[in-house]
């Protein structure tokens, strides 16, 4: 059974490696929170950090493990698109701030020659190529589609030039990735934005920390985008 960690505890913030993390961290610095030289070192495989507040630490982690460290109480803050939350849906995670940061879209994407003559609304059965097989599955299920997912890491563009599948669901920003590989967008699963994320157990039993933080980002996130 996922718990947060001993009352006696640093308090653990997990930030997401890649992209997001050089949006997160301006607002991170703005809530008063200044990591250790190490953090902003390229040639360090470091991966927990220590800041300037003495009862908290800062890891680094794939954007994918931050929901997995804060529901099993590993950290109990942690920084998470909206993606990543709705994919592993876990009932120990509350996510009260929407930070602002990191928008995309989550999308069903298929060859551009082939949606010319497609319809979405015929669907009864799919395969598709994805990183979030549990959110594609529930999407088409409220749809009484049957979604056969194919679960890939990445390079999703490929798999319906090399037959694999179909059609695709994947983060979209521009665009300009599905468009350089003959794919176009069918529609829209969900805006993605990036949260605040908590584990509920941490926060009932250390509410004055854990809650001070959300208010922190909350206020930092309003401020950054006033």
């Amino acid at each position: 059974m996922p718990t947060s960690q001993p009352a006696n505890e640093k308090l653990v913030l997990a930030l997401p490696k890649g992209r997001i993390l050089k949006e997160v961290m301006p607002l991170v610095r703005h809530a008063g929170i200044e990591p250790e030289a190490a953090f902003d070192d390229p040639a360090s495989r470091q991966l927990r950090f220590a800041t300037n507040l003495p009862g908290l630490d800062i890891i680094r982690v794939r954007s994918f493990d931050v929901a997995t460290f804060v529901a099993f109480g590993a950290a109990h803050l942690g920084v998470a698109g909206n993606d990543v939350l709705m994919e592993f849906d876990y009932s120990e995670i509350y996510a009260p701030v929407d930070l602002g940061i990191g928008y995309c879209r989550l999308a069903v994407a298929a060859p551009a020659e082939m949606v010319k003559t497609d319809d979405p609304k015929a669907w009864s059965a799919i395969r598709v190529a994805t990183k979030y097989p549990e959110l594609t599955r529930r999407h088409f299920a409220r749809r009484g589609v049957h979604a056969e997912c194919i679960k890939l890491n990445g390079a999703m563009e490929l798999a319906p030039t090399l037959g694999l599948c179909r059609r695709i669901v994947d983060l979209v920003s521009t665009g300009a990735t599905l468009k350089a590989n003959g794919l176009v967008e069918v529609e829209t699963i969900a805006e993605v934005t990036s949260r605040l994320a908590v584990n509920r157990a941490a926060w009932k039993t250390r509410p004055n920390e854990v809650g001070t933080w959300v208010d922190k980002f909350k206020e930092t996130a309003d401020a950054l985008a006033a």
